[in-house]
């Protein structure tokens, strides 16, 4: 009987997870998304938080990825407040859901939504999904329809090795004892839900032994509530390591289940001692037991929606502040791991690092031409702290990102991963050269020497080209410009050859004596760096043209191909247009 149960428990858990998991990735991280857009008062957040937890299944994982994505200082502590009282309502859900299997009727339509009929029909719709599918939003689809026949031959598995527990008179007098000791029933269920995690699992279990008949009102009471507090060890384990505010929202998590528990449960039996319910010894069913746990939940939301600020300040008290440690943790929330529970979103959140990263690398190349001019040491310290949080970030991104490559995955997250895995080494790399440039320029300072006046605006030609070529990868990044990334190529082949001939114009002037040694090495390579900078600038802008999250990729050896065809009328014009622009600035040197 207890391996019968503990197998019925194991399918139950994982018939949620699935479910959850194929709703999660149907929507593609909207949900989620929605999070950080509409929480701007607590009623949003209430009815979103409520909203997400329905769909996704699980309080826990909507309470992991709030407290993620207020260590990311994505959402305010009171913004996620009325989120994480909307998910305790939202996971009432899968309590009601599991009531279907106690409804009795002759009419057709209401035999054929009882789970013994739905379950199968659900598993075998699933399994011709994913074994027929070819697009995988289809397939997730099944896994939704699999995930719920699952979750219920698991709970008819616990259903029918419970049942035997009817005759039992231990059995009996361990509820008995729940019931005339209301808060070892509340200690009960706070550690079962602790020890599976899953408020809605526990909540199963109970819906499961009610078929017994042995479990009155009463004695499923304080259970029901303290199935409530033990839901938040999950974002309690999860804030282990996390910022000041993230810690606070699982502290509120905490704060606002146990408050809500000790008034209703002293309510209730001050209620119960005065008016005596009729109902309280009665047997429950699954569907009294999931109206409770709404009502309760519900309840306590509205009740506490005007103490916010009071749940915030409470927080606050718990979780103090220690003096100098805010600045330290703003690197550290960059990427939150608490996130891969969403892939969706974790995405969104390596692209915003990445597209920092781009940020940091574009203003490292400005800084490090203009050093060339006129040397500053605090510029240059600024490039190298630039760099350093860089290099961090890139590791931090890839490592990130190979730990979300672990999950299950769609086929557009998959690639995803694949072209910020490619985009953020080019930005990092771009980065590395900004440097290099910076060293030039140090190399002068050493050896006190300048440019000539004309290889000085040569320099300043050929940095201006790269400057508007990385304010197209960037643009082309960050907002997915394809009409940005297409420029791209054009102005790379005038800045090779642009390269190409500054440094025959500069030779020129070494063998004339017009250019002193010392300063021709790092000249030449300074605009090889350049030049370099807009080779991976074009390799940011083949990886927007060529990658589609809702297409198949496109083969990047035939977008090469094409481009060299020079049949390319729209690459041809911006060719002229680009050529004439900087060949025409550099021929106005010359002449002067």
């Amino acid at each position: 009987m207890i391996i019968s149960m503990l197998g019925g428990l194991a399918m139950f858990l994982y018939g949620m997870t699935l479910l959850g998991s194929g709703l999660e990735k149907t929507s593609g991280g909207r949900l989620e998304r929605t999070l950080e857009k509409l929480t701007d008062t607590v009623i949003k957040g209430v009815l979103l938080g409520a909203l997400v937890t329905a769909a996704i299944q699980s309080s826990s994982a909507t309470t992991v990825i709030v407290v993620g994505l207020v260590n990311a200082r994505v959402l305010k502590l009171r913004n996620a407040i009325g989120v994480i009282m909307g998910a305790n309502i939202g996971t009432t859900v899968t309590a009601h859901i599991l009531r279907l299997s106690d409804l009795d009727s002759s009419n057709l339509f209401f035999r054929f939504l009882k789970p013994t009929t739905l379950a199968p029909l659900a598993c075998i719709v699933g399994i011709l999904l994913i074994m027929t599918a070819k697009r995988n939003k289809a397939r997730d689809i099944g896994s939704i329809f699999i995930g719920f026949g699952i979750l219920f031959t698991g709970m008819f598995t616990m259903e029918s090795s419970v049942k035997p527990l009817a005759e039992l008179p231990q059995f009996s007098a361990a509820f008995a004892a729940m019931g005339n000791i209301p808060l070892l029933g509340v200690l009960v269920g706070a550690g079962v839900t602790a020890l599976i995690q899953s408020s809605s699992a526990s909540i199963g279990i109970l819906q499961a032994l009610s078929s017994t008949g042995q479990i009155t009102f009463g004695m499923a009471f304080p259970i029901i509530m303290g199935q409530n507090i033990g839901t938040t060890i999950t974002p309690i384990l999860a804030s282990i390591g996390a910022t000041k505010n993230a810690k606070r929202s699982a502290c509120v998590h905490v704060t606002f289940n146990v408050l809500g528990t000790i008034l209703f449960f002293t309510c209730g039996y001050a209620l119960q001692s005065i008016l005596h319910f009729a109902f309280w010894d009665l047997p429950v069913d699954k569907g009294m037991i999931a109206n409770f746990h709404t009502i309760f939940n519900l309840t306590v939301t509205i009740l506490f929606i005007p103490f916010v600020g009071v749940l915030e300040r409470i927080a606050c008290t718990i979780v103090k502040d220690k003096p100098g440690q805010g600045e330290q943790e703003i690197t550290a929330a960059s990427l939150d791991e608490r996130l891969l529970v969403s892939p969706g979103l974790a995405l969104e959140h390596v692209r915003g690092a990445v597209v920092q990263m781009a940020l940091l690398a574009r203003s490292n190349f400005l800084d490090s031409v203009a050093l060339l001019d006129r040397y500053d040491q605090k510029i240059a310290d600024r490039i190298q702290e630039n760099e350093d949080v860089v290099d961090k970030l890139e590791d931090r991104v890839e490592t990130y990102l190979l730990k979300l490559g672990e999950r299950e995955l769609s086929e557009s997250e998959n690639r995803s991963i694949s072209e910020l895995l490619h985009t953020c080494g080019e930005f990092e790399r771009i980065a590395d050269h900004a440097q290099n440039i910076a060293e030039c320029a140090d190399r002068m300072v050493d050896t006190k020497t300048t440019f000539s006046k004309k290889a000085t605006e040569e320099m300043h030609t050929i940095s201006e080209a790269v400057h508007e070529i990385l304010d197209l990868a960037v643009d082309a990044f960050q907002n997915v410009n394809r009409t940005a990334a297409a420029n791209i190529a054009p102005l790379e082949e005038v800045v090779d050859e642009l390269e190409q001939m500054l440094k025959d114009k500069h030779i020129d002037r070494l063998r004339r004596g017009k250019c002193t040694v010392d300063a021709a090495f790092p000249y030449v390579e300074a605009l090889s760096n350049i030049e370099r900078i807009s080779d991976l600038c074009s390799n940011v802008g083949e990886s927007v043209l060529t990658y589609d999250s809702s297409l198949v990729e496109i083969d990047r050896h035939a977008y090469k191909r094409l481009r060299a065809d020079q049949h390319d009328t729209g690459y041809q014009d911006k060719y002229i247009v680009y050529s004439t622009k900087y060949f025409g600035k550099v021929k106005r040197t010359q002449d002067k």
